[in-house]
């Protein structure tokens, strides 16, 4: 496994191998079972396989969740040589924003919604970053998580909008065995509130509307900042302990645990 900082050694080594075959997980590092599902699906599929660990300060519209956002590099790597990932690359801010962000990607539409609406600029700090990760990695195929359903969206629109020569692998949400969407935020909650956390998904699931599942959550002293239905997808967002979470699950069922 070759680790890379800087672009240009990166570019150097991976313009000697056939891009067609490279596959490409971007993750901002604190890497758990669901990158892992992710990275073992990129090496099923692929003849390289290609990571990024990059905490993308842009997408954060809270500086305190950026500053409290886990960084595991040394672990991150090992569950990286484990999964059999060829190239690791980890720049400096400098490196990713040599124009200080001052050239962005924006949607104009459903970035503004969902996510977007309760945190603004998040999509243009993540669009902005995939597309500058893709441009430097070049890969064929891109694999992204269905947890984080509205950027999966963004992503595959801004990638057919821009013509990019990338295919969009969409993967499972992976979940623990109560049936909590896995985040490296997770690891953030007291023991406590990770035990109460299952509460999140199991209302969203049960419950006859979104009304319902709010008032549920609230119950269960959740700070509620939406749950909603788009097409046939439930999606939500809450606070606990000071954490965030989000998640999302086809309706009308409830997931089942461990999917991946």
């Amino acid at each position: 496994m070759k680790i890379f900082h800087e672009i240009a050694p990166l570019r150097a080594h991976l313009s000697a191998r056939p891009r067609a075959q490279r596959g490409f997980v971007p993750t901002m590092g604190a890497l758990h079972a669901g990158h892992r599902a992710l990275l073992e699906r990129a090496r099923a599929e692929n003849g390289e396989v290609a990571l990024s660990i990059y905490v993308n300060r842009p997408q954060f519209n809270d500086a305190g969740d950026f500053t409290n956002y886990p960084v595991t590099l040394d672990a991150d790597l090992e569950m990286a040589r484990a999964a059999g990932v060829d190239v690791v690359f980890a720049p400096p801010p400098e490196a990713l924003y040599p124009d200080a962000y001052r050239y962005r990607v924006t949607e104009t539409t459903y970035a503004r919604t969902q996510e977007g609406a309760h945190r603004p600029g998040h999509f243009d700090g993540v669009l902005t970053v995939v597309l500058k990760l893709f441009q430097l990695i070049d890969p064929g195929r891109a694999y992204f998580g269905e947890k984080d359903w509205q950027q999966l969206r963004l992503v595959e629109g801004m990638a057919e909008a821009l013509f990019l020569p990338v295919e969009i692998v969409r993967c499972p949400t992976v979940r623990a065995e109560d049936g909590l969407a896995l985040s490296s935020r997770n690891a953030r909650l007291s023991p406590e509130d990770r035990k109460r956390a299952a509460a999140f998904p199991a209302a969203m699931a049960r419950a006859a509307s979104t009304e319902a599942a709010v008032e549920a959550l609230r119950k269960d002293g959740f700070t509620v900042e939406y749950v909603l239905d788009d097409g046939d997808r439930r999606l939500g967002a809450v606070v606990l302990g000071g954490v965030r979470l989000i998640d999302n699950l086809p309706l009308p069922s409830f997931p089942s645990p461990s999917a991946t």
